[in-house]
């Protein structure tokens, strides 16, 4: 039996979130964590509906799942986010000590790679899945917002 819970799987469960950041004029940003092929918790950006620079889909998404998991540890987690975390979010992914970040789109401006920022040395990171989806979706708003 073929196992459906690919990256891929999950990663089109994250676009969904970023599609609801886009239609709320929300940068859009999706992110989940999947613990045992079970997602425990999933957000988008939200920086503007609540006034906070912070409120980045990966820092709702670390959150929630460490509410749900009852500490503030994700071992075992992995989280799935359309866009590549910032230095902001990987420094969060750090502390959380995530065992896996799985994103679509590369940020060359923001980036934690481009601005130096680093990831727990255990968590093993997978780039490039639904890269071009998820790359159109963040263009598209940047497009609309320009008009």
């Amino acid at each position: 039996m073929e196992n459906i819970f690919t990256h891929e799987y999950f990663m089109k469960k994250a676009l969904a979130e970023a599609q609801d950041a886009f239609d709320k004029g929300e940068i859009p940003v999706g992110a989940l964590v999947v613990i045992n092929d079970r997602v425990i918790a999933k957000s988008h950006n939200l920086t503007e509906l609540l006034s906070d620079v912070t409120a980045h889909a990966e820092m709702q998404a670390i959150t929630a799942a460490a509410n749900f998991l009852g500490g503030k540890y994700l071992a075992g987690c992995t989280l799935y986010v359309t866009l590549e975390p910032c230095q902001m979010c990987a420094g969060a992914l750090y502390w959380s000590q995530v065992s896996r970040v799985v994103y679509g789109a590369a940020d060359e401006h923001r980036g934690y790679r481009t601005m130096g920022g680093k990831l727990h040395p255990k968590t093993e990171v997978i780039s490039g899945i639904m890269e071009d989806k998820c790359s159109v979706l963040v263009k598209d708003f940047f497009k609309q917002r320009r008009r």
